[in-house]
């Protein structure tokens, strides 16, 4: 594999021992064909359980595949630890659930050759598809928080919380050093950074498999809510600093 493989796959896991090996077989399996060289990378997250030696142990056997340590707690500095490390051209962070399999990005890759430097998958764009579809609680409250963000922050934007997001390395390498919220409301920052800094952002159609073992409970939305306050207090501060500095000279 040459030095810079055309595309990273960060995996982040905090007790994934249960779901991460069908996983990897996925990704494995979709990516042995690929027409351009790969890397995958496990970042485990302070796993309590036998997380880390089972990704260890896949590394024998799948190709490209490597395994990292992130001692901060929480997906979004899990995510960042693979993002800094990892060589591609493209990088791509996807759930352990495998919600999204890897599978889909072939299907978003000629955004980038388009112009695009950040593609996310999005569930609430025409083309997507949810199988099963959420219990009602769980779509209710992420309509809300959708809502709530686009108003708040990401006008524009129909899907924040998708864990599927491939970045250009130019765009990850200016982004994710300045992300710091390391819980669920990272996806909010990393995107608001990246519309800040002007990249290019598109939403794309993917195939969403709802996980029933999933891990996120209310607390999560109310984390994004308190977090998506803190960047937007963030940014009318950093507006007021620069135009107060502007006033000076």
């Amino acid at each position: 594999m040459d030095l810079k493989p055309y595309f990273s796959i960060i995996i982040p896991a905090y007790n994934e021992s249960k779901r991460l090996p069908l996983t990897l077989i996925d990704v494995d399996r979709h990516m042995q064909n690929a027409p351009f060289d790969y890397e995958i990378i496990v970042v485990d997250n302070n796993s309590k359980d036998a997380t880390k030696e089972i990704a260890l142990r896949f590394s024998s056997i799948i190709k490209n595949l490597k395994v990292l340590e992130c001692r901060t707690q929480g997906k979004g500095a899990a995510v960042k630890v693979g993002m800094e490390q990892s060589k591609g051209k493209i990088r791509l962070f996807l759930d352990a659930d495998n919600s999204v399999s890897v599978d889909q990005f072939f299907k978003m890759k000629h955004f980038f050759e388009e112009g695009y430097d950040v593609v996310i998958a999005s569930r609430n764009v025409q083309g997507s598809k949810t199988e099963p579809p959420q219990p009602w609680y769980r779509f209710l409250m992420g309509i809300l928080g959708n809502i709530f963000i686009r108003t708040i922050i990401l006008g524009g934007i129909k899907d924040t919380q998708c864990g599927f997001k491939a970045f250009s390395e130019r765009a990850a390498s200016k982004i994710f050093p300045l992300s710091d919220i390391n819980g669920w409301g990272f996806d909010v920052e990393i995107l608001s950074l990246a519309k800040d800094m002007g990249f290019k952002i598109k939403e794309a159609p993917v195939l969403w498999v709802n996980s029933l073992g999933s891990k996120i409970g209310p607390g999560a939305y109310f984390q994004v809510f308190f977090d998506t306050i803190k960047i937007k207090l963030r940014m009318i501060a950093k507006y007021y600093l620069k135009k107060s500095s502007k006033m000076r000279v």
